[in-house]
């Protein structure tokens, strides 16, 4: 790759990093404000909430990784035809294989930044993600520290309550009323406690209390003072089970065994199959989308000769590409083969794309819509200056 194409390849890769991180912020904080609660309700700290939500970042680069790369692409190409480069570099001699290259070589670490979190970067933080969330969720020690709030558990049968949570951790104001048993109706209060966690189990250690017994047998209760008691949380507080994963939080290669292991998770077979090869193709969308935009946008053009039409031709062939894969994936779960779309999307557009390229032709979309395009356009423009000289 001589100067020319390193020159390309450092363009076009700064723009695709530069999009990429730009799309994925603004995608990363819509999907952040779905899981505004944790902070609101469950008690978490936002640095808690960033770490927690920022595990979707994975997902969200492995979907706008293609189409970041084909807004940068189109931005290069676009540059060097305003500027003139393409018709100077294809008067010098160069051949567009030379000119592509850069491009492919950019599509390719895409791809394999693509193929990298497909396999094994995006299952692993999805599973943090849920994993991480059940745990929020179920935590009785994270719901009992909030001030204030009688919290029910166990269908109502317990109800605990604290008025006043120290900076040190140390909770003031207990009350808990334990109705689990039939046959007996115990209520705790206490003046402080403590929550401890050791190799036994959880336990919240209650000081300067008194513990009331009311037996369904007897008519009055029994109350005995106590200084120090110990109330078993263990059996409320939540275990770590093993979670259940989905098609899209399994790895790669757990997902070729997916016929021979019956998946827990609720997704059929015919899932699991079809999430494999949606993982199987994408490193491959990056090297498809830069054949396609190059045969669109790759041609030189004298100044003259608009370049609107085939950036808005080739806007539509990515997305007719990346519409068939998805649609691919999502009829496969229910066809097998309707997995063959996807296969054949990508196929015909390498076999489209090389024909435009090695015939040299200028890949447009046909004159009637061109034409048609013009007039429109030409109708909007006589509309609005009609409407600004009546205006005026």
């Amino acid at each position: 790759m001589g100067s020319i194409g390193r020159y390309i390849f450092r363009t076009t890769f700064g723009a695709f990093v530069l999009v990429l991180v730009s799309i994925t912020a603004l995608m990363w904080i819509t999907q952040a404000l779905r899981d505004i609660d944790l902070v609101t309700n469950q008690g978490q700290g936002v640095f808690a909430f960033v770490a927690l939500t920022a595990l979707i970042i994975p997902l969200l680069v492995l979907i706008i990784a293609p189409v970041a790369f084909m807004v940068a692409m189109s931005y290069v190409l676009n540059k060097l035809g305003s500027d003139s480069e393409l018709i100077v570099m294809n008067a010098a001699g160069m051949p567009p294989w030379h000119l592509l290259r850069p491009f492919l070589a950019v599509g390719l670490v895409v791809g394999l930044l693509d193929g990298a979190i497909a396999a094994y970067v995006s299952p692993k933080c999805l599973r943090e993600l849920t994993q991480w969330v059940s745990d929020i969720r179920t935590d009785l020690v994270t719901r009992i520290v909030q001030p204030g709030r009688f919290t029910p558990l166990q269908g109502g049968y317990l109800t605990l309550h604290i008025r006043e949570r120290l900076p040190s951790g140390q909770l003031l104001g207990i009350f808990i009323d334990d109705q689990r048993n039939s046959k007996e109706r115990v209520t705790f209060i206490a003046e402080e406690g403590n929550i401890v966690t050791n190799d036994r189990g959880t336990f919240l250690l209650l000081a300067e209390g008194s513990v009331q017994r009311y037996q369904a047998v007897d008519r009055d209760p029994n109350i005995v003072q106590f200084d120090r008691y110990a109330f078993d949380l263990s059996q409320l507080a939540s275990s770590a089970q093993a979670q259940p994963y989905t098609a899209r939080e399994r790895y790669l290669w757990e997902l070729f065994d997916s016929e021979a292991e019956k998946p827990a998770s609720g997704d059929t077979s015919e899932q699991m199959r079809a999430e494999l090869h949606d993982r199987l193709t994408a490193p491959f969308y990056p090297l498809a989308i830069a054949v396609l935009t190059f045969a669109y946008l790759g041609a030189p053009r004298t100044t003259r000769q608009a370049r609107t039409v085939s950036l808005l031709s080739a806007i539509a062939a990515v997305t007719l590409l990346r519409g068939l894969g998805f649609v691919g994936t999502l009829a496969g779960a229910h066809n097998a083969s309707a997995l063959l779309i996807p296969y054949a999307a990508l196929g015909g557009a390498f076999v489209f794309g090389y024909w435009g390229i090695f015939r040299g032709f200028v890949v447009e979309p046909p004159a009637f819509i061109v034409d048609a395009i013009a007039r429109f356009t030409e109708r909007l423009s006589q509309r609005f200056a009609n409407l600004t000289g009546q205006a005026q």
